[in-house]
């Protein structure tokens, strides 16, 4: 069984002298404590440790998409201590099966102290042993902290979007507990600490007085560096968890390495979508070295435990180009395992993209994207025109397994300090390098020892090899390597860097998860590959996503045998009165005039099997089905995109809209079940399903796949709401019911689209209509030769008026 308890039995194992690093990189790592055990002074003179602070203890569920996730504020993630917690497809019926693509994650980070050349270590695995993080702040003087100050931050806030959004529309009157405690410099609600940082959780600064205060506008954002035009309410994420810890709380039990004086800002977050992004969840930690004592030869890591269902049957790999570390299955049905519930046949891919890591040092020039000193195929700033802006982005991926499992023991759970340093520099835990093919280790049979590498696994995504000293290898996957699958883990990598006392590191990952419907275990990580060049495209644009036109209100009035459905744009929707227009900035084209925009189009109106189908599900035939549709007259009626279809591997042309092009209406009559067996009608007293979505479109090229010169065209002309005005795009229920009764007694005498009797007092013109007048009117002009106010009959005046609501 995959547990904690499992887990437990690495703590028995010992590191021996022939598993220490290699060379004479660290003098005492482990000597940070005297025989009574308590604290040893650096040359700086404060305490390597406090001895009071207790564990972290909060946690938060990370769930406003397709995911369902724990984040505790230990610095570890998608678990309870026990149990893996990032489900995915998220179910909400009690009763459902859950499964789970994640075990748990932690940011790892270590190097060598300039002054005495010890190894400081802190990561985060099971708490098997204990905690090398704590929850809080800490002072910027002493780059102290204690258990007081340890317990007012055991803590995590979370906020949505719609949270932001009411407090924006009810004129900073609606402020929700999110609102009210986000833990901004100037809330009187955080914890007071002494010599606290300023710096902390990122707000919008309406006022500009440096204080937040959401009764005065100010409000919770992701990013402080977005231009204020781009940092509105509306463009942050649909929701967001932030908390801060430290490594300096106590002894580091964890891995047994010398505390950094780390403080550790995350903010966990993610958006609710219709397309992959809705399967994503991101993270982005402030790194702040608060101690006073430079280290050399320093290194990041994000540490991934993955259980991709069925926990003993995973394989990893690497995209280099990507910067992008995955799981897959080893074979192509996923089974249950020890109460873990198993994805099937053509079971998924999960990922982490490593996007933006800590600092390359200071060289003074703009280093490029390549595979020379100091460039990278990976990371942010390369080749961009400024020096020394770049950031490492994954520059080694390793993996170890289950030291259960019957692994070779130099490649299995990290015991100490040195272990972890050594995977995050490329290093087994015997001290051997890295070696492409096979395992990985020089012992294996399969690798070649004369070629160390930087990257486990990476397919064919490093042509140029990066990874073996600029000599290109052939294929490497666990699979062309028949390994056995295994309960898997693995670390995406970055530095070496020197990390200076003050520095501020951004670490952004993002995981993303795809499913292929066919192929082998390996279909999924192609799928994964596309999935994730999205996630990277989010990254590159600060994390803004193209809402699309808000979905409209949906209103239903229920009649017998029939509604009557009804739609509508509140005051604060992206597309009240019709005139949504969003640019998008991914749109690519060489023509200045070229029509960057999306432009509200038109409106699609879906019955749904039941009141679980969701928006994603809109284009399952199955679950969701076409009931009713209007568009502007302009001419565009068929919308067709181009987009990537598994089974053929190829970019396929789909039919979004058949549209009417007769004009926008707001007010619908259904009377046909399109899920029903035989008879059609809709039947009184049965429930059913509704959901309205708006759409929007944009052609600032054609794009034709067998020109040449239109490949550069726009392959994705329609897009769909992703969002209401207020909150997720609602399915609404209709019961259709005789409406007599609850009128008491009173007959509905008109239909919908009925038009009223309509008398001439002034104008003149038809309104392009065919006339009619009444017969009386008729009978007045022969009898008299004139009528002044003639009557037109149902339906055929000079101007179109219709019952919408017939009660």
């Amino acid at each position: 069984m995959k547990s904690v308890f499992i887990k437990l039995k690495v703590v028995a194992v010992l590191m021996s002298v022939s598993q220490m690093l290699s060379g004479a990189e660290i003098k005492n790592f482990n000597s940070t404590t005297n025989g009574n055990g308590h604290s040893q002074k650096n040359s700086n003179g404060f305490a390597e440790f406090a001895n009071n602070c207790k564990a972290a203890s909060q946690s938060a569920d990370l769930d406003v998409n397709n995911v369902r996730t724990r984040i505790l504020n230990g610095g570890d993630m998608w678990w309870d201590l026990n149990n893996p917690k990032y489900e995915i497809p998220k179910v909400s019926d009690a009763n459902s099966v859950r499964k789970h693509s994640l075990f748990a994650g932690a940011l790892w980070i270590g190097g060598l102290g300039r002054g005495d050349g010890n190894l400081r270590m802190a990561a985060m695995t099971y708490r098997q042993r204990g905690n090398d993080f704590w929850p809080g702040t800490l002072d910027q003087s002493s780059v102290s902290t204690d258990g007081a100050r340890c317990e007012s931050w055991d803590k995590m806030f979370k906020v949505t979007r719609d949270e932001l959004l009411k407090q924006q529309n009810s004129g900073f009157t609606d402020l929700s507990k999110g609102i009210l405690e986000w833990p901004a410099y100037g809330n009187p609600n955080i914890p007071f600490a002494t010599n606290q940082t300023t710096d902390l959780a990122p707000f919008f600064d309406l006022d500009g007085d440096g204080f937040y205060d959401p009764t005065k506008g100010d409000y919770p954002i992701l990013d402080p560096t977005r231009d204020n035009d781009k940092n509105l309410p509306k463009d942050q994420p649909d929701q967001m968890i932030w908390f801060v810890y430290n490594d300096r709380g106590n002894v580091h039990s964890e891995t047994g390495g010398i505390p950094i004086g780390l403080e550790i800002q995350t903010t966990a977050f993610a958006f609710q979508t219709n397309d992959e992004v809705n399967n994503m969840t991101f993270y982005r930690s402030k790194v702040v070295n608060r101690g006073f004592e430079a280290l050399d030869k320093t290194y990041f890591g994000q540490w991934v435990d993955a259980d991709l269902g069925n926990y003993a049957d995973d394989y990893v790999g690497c995209d280099v180009n990507r910067g992008l570390a995955y799981y897959y299955n080893g074979d192509n049905f996923d089974g249950d395992n020890s109460g873990y519930k198993g994805y099937g046949y053509s079971p998924p891919a999960v990922g982490v993209d490593f996007f933006e890591g800590p600092y390359q040092d200071d060289d003074g020039i703009d280093n490029a994207f390549g595979i020379g000193d100091n460039e990278a195929l990976n990371g942010i700033g390369y080749g961009d025109g400024v020096a020394d802006n770049e950031r490492f982005g994954m520059r080694r991926f390793l993996y170890y397994s289950n030291t259960t499992n019957g692994a070779n023991p130099s490649q299995t759970d990290p015991t100490n300090a040195a272990d972890y340093y050594n995977y995050l520099r490329g290093y087994w835990k015997d001290g051997s390098k890295f070696v492409y093919g096979g395992s990985g280790h020089i012992s294996d049979p399969e690798a070649d020892p004369n070629v160390p590498c930087e990257f486990m696994f990476p397919g064919n995504t490093d042509p140029l090899g990066w990874g073996t000293n600029g000599v290109p290898q052939a294929v490497w996957t666990e699979q062309t390597a028949n390994n056995t699958p295994n309960d898997r883990r693995f670390v995406q990598s970055a530095g070496p860097f020197i990390l200076k006392p003050g520095a501020v590191n951004n670490i952004t990952v993002g995981v993303v998860w795809a499913r292929a419907t066919a192929g082998d275990p390996f279909a999924s990580v192609a799928s994964l590959q596309r999935a994730d060049d999205k996630a990277q495209a989010l990254f590159e644009n600060c994390f803004k996503v193209l809402d699309g036109p808000h979905a409209p209100d949906l209103n239903i009035q229920e009649l017998e045998n029939e509604v009557i459905l009804m739609v509508s744009n509140p005051v604060n929707s992206n597309n009240y009165r019709e005139q949504y227009e969003e640019f998008d900035p991914f749109i690519v084209s060489s023509d200045p005039n070229a029509d960057k925009s999306y432009n509200f189009q038109g409106y699609q109106i879906y019955q749904l099997k039941d009141a679980k189908v969701a928006l994603s599900d809109l284009n399952n035939p199955e679950k969701a089905r076409l009931t009713a549709q209007c568009d502007i007259k302009d001419g565009v009626s068929k919308i067709i995109n181009f987009e990537f279809n598994e089974d053929l591997n190829a970019s396929i042309p789909v039919l979004r809209v058949n549209g009417e092009d007769k004009g926008i209406r707001h007010s619908f009559s259904v009377k046909t079940d399109l899920f029903a067996q035989g008879a059609t009608r809709l039947v009184n007293f049965k429930r059913y399903y509704f959901m309205a979505v708006s759409y929007a479109y944009n052609n600032y090229k054609t794009y034709v796949p067998t020109d040449p010169l239109a490949l550069d065209g726009q392959k994705k002309r329609y897009i769909l709401s992703r969002k209401a005005a207020l909150g997720e795009v609602k399915v609404m229920e209709a019961v259709p019911h005789n409406p007599m009764p609850e009128a008491d007694g009173t007959a509905q005498m008109i239909s919908y689209g009925s038009s009223p009797l309509i008398t001439r007092l002034d104008g003149y013109g038809n309104g392009n209509r065919s006339l009619e007048l009444t017969v009386a009117s008729e009978q007045s002009i022969i009898e008299q030769g004139y009528l002044e106010n003639p009557t037109y009959d149902y339906g055929r005046g000079p101007i179109n008026i219709k019952v919408v609501d017939p009660l």
